[in-house]
């Protein structure tokens, strides 16, 4: 039943109203896959695979009195472990948290993939509170690359996406607070779309405030759309949660791109130094855009890096969310978490606003920008993926994660929906992603721009092979 891991979403539903395969022969391929997969990228940090199976086997009883109970009944899923998963510890990559706990809740997109008949395969790795754009933890270790296991998966949804590149289920919950499924989606080859914020309530709330994001990770824009139609619903435990959606995700695929305007930014006005095969292969899609009947032009969003404000915002959240803590278990923390900890108690409330102020005035001239283009595209990377086990690429003489994925954290300050998807690969064979994005509300243009490019064959999941086709044999091989 291996090839049943190689199914979209929507491919496995089709297969369950036909009767031609079951929600268990799919579950039991998806946990086999898990398992194989564990040791060589350390994906996950809890396989909950009885009830996975019991979960599968509802579901096939279900399926054949021809009553699926909603559009992903039957489909494994795994749970990035930030999130609430009912009856399975939530640690967030840290050996200060108590895995005696009660944990009787599910977080809202858990609890509506729950009432949709989903199948939860477990639990995936995440750095100690998604504080940075790769995965490793003191409490998991590295993530690694599906494509490279010397190279990062990118982070903080690293083991979700490993997960979904390498067929351990085909539908991921990641969260993104500057880039946390963009980022690791890229790396691996596979789909991942930071919604509007506020589309998929969270609870609790993060201490990252309203930069944090709940998100799908898929093998396709389709599979994402089908995830958001899901999860992408009030619940009333998020204050700040959107009201109902206008409409189906899924119904609004089919749109094409003709007519759209399309902003293309190679490097966000020359602010960014991207390597040439990343440079290349976002380039080739951009034009078949064009092809495909879009507006392109050429141009910069007018705005500066906003990393000092960001910094101001992440660092402060960070603060928050050790604040409770004592010196002993302050002492078992990722010693770079516990930095910028240190960083964010030494800010002061007034520090705190104005960098609120920033974010209000970028999320201005983003929407101004909107008024003339419908979507903005970059890279959504401006590397590879690099050595496993940094924060930050060697030599690269940045100092934290922030300094390497310009184009990401952005857009989670502006709330904007912005998603990455896998345009080809550099001359080592490791994944580059383009990154698209729209005005707030307005999921349904990227997931649209998305699905059209994975229509026309341009978008596709970097299948992991250790003979992997270049993308462009001309490309310059990636240094680490």
């Amino acid at each position: 039943m291996t090839e049943l891991t190689e199914l979209t979403a929507v491919q496995l539903v089709d297969g369950y109203r036909k009767g031609e395969f079951s929600p268990v022969e799919a579950t039991r391929a998806a946990l086999e896959r898990a398992e194989r997969i564990q040791p060589e990228v350390n994906a996950f940090v809890h396989l909950t695979a009885e009830d996975a199976l019991a979960r599968a086997a509802e579901s096939a009883q279900r399926w054949r009195r021809g009553e699926p109970a909603g559009a992903v009944d039957g489909v494994p899923v795994t749970v990035k472990d930030l999130l609430l998963l009912r009856g399975t510890p939530t640690l967030r990559g840290s050996r200060t948290i108590d895995p005696e706990g009660r944990w009787d809740e599910d977080a809202p997109s858990v609890a509506r993939l729950r009432e949709a008949g989903a199948v939860f395969l477990g639990k995936t790795t995440t750095p100690e509170h998604g504080w940075k754009g790769v995965t490793d933890s003191p409490l998991t270790g590295v993530t690694r690359n599906p494509h490279d296991h010397s190279r990062t998966a990118g982070g903080s949804s690293g083991g979700a996406a490993a997960a979904v590149a390498l067929g351990a289920g085909p539908l991921a919950l990641g969260t993104d607070g500057g880039g946390s499924v963009r980022i690791p989606a890229a790396f691996c080859g596979i789909f991942a779309l930071k919604p509007t914020y506020g589309r998929v309530p969270l609870y609790p709330a993060s201490a990252f405030g309203t930069l944090a994001h709940v998100g799908p990770m898929t093998r396709d824009a389709a599979d994402a759309a089908l995830l958001l139609d899901v999860i992408g619903v009030p619940d009333e435990r998020d204050w700040s949660a959107l009201g109902p959606p206008p409409g189906s995700f899924t119904a609004g695929l089919r749109g094409g791109v003709h007519g759209l305007r399309v902003a293309y930014s190679p490097c966000l006005g020359g602010q960014v130094a991207v390597r040439p095969a990343v440079a290349t292969a976002v380039r080739r899609a951009v034009e078949r855009l064009a092809d495909l009947g879009a507006y392109v032009t050429e141009t910069d969003p007018d705005l500066t890096d906003p990393v000092d404000a960001f910094h101001t915002l992440w660092f402060t959240g960070a603060a928050r969310v050790i604040q409770h803590l004592g010196p002993h278990q302050r002492g078992l923390l990722d010693p770079g978490l516990r930095e910028i900890c240190t960083a964010g108690e030494s800010l002061s409330a007034l520090d705190y606003l104005a960098a609120v102020d920033v974010r209000m005035d970028l999320g201005r001239r983003m929407g101004r920008f909107h008024t003339s283009y419908d979507l903005l595209v970059t890279p959504t990377v401006p590397i590879t993926a690099f050595e496993a086990g940094a924060e930050v690429p060697k030599g690269s003489g940045h100092r934290r994660w922030t300094g390497w994925t310009p184009f990401t954290y952005p857009f989670n300050m502006t709330q904007q929906p912005a998603a990455t998807v896998p345009v080809g690969a550099d001359g080592d064979g490791l994944p580059v992603g383009m990154q698209i994005v729209a005005a707030r509300h307005r999921d349904d243009l990227v997931l649209q721009t998305a699905h059209a490019l994975y229509e026309a064959g341009v978008a596709g999941v970097a299948t992991p092979s250790p003979q992997v086709t270049r993308y462009d044999e001309r490309s310059e091989p990636s240094p680490s």
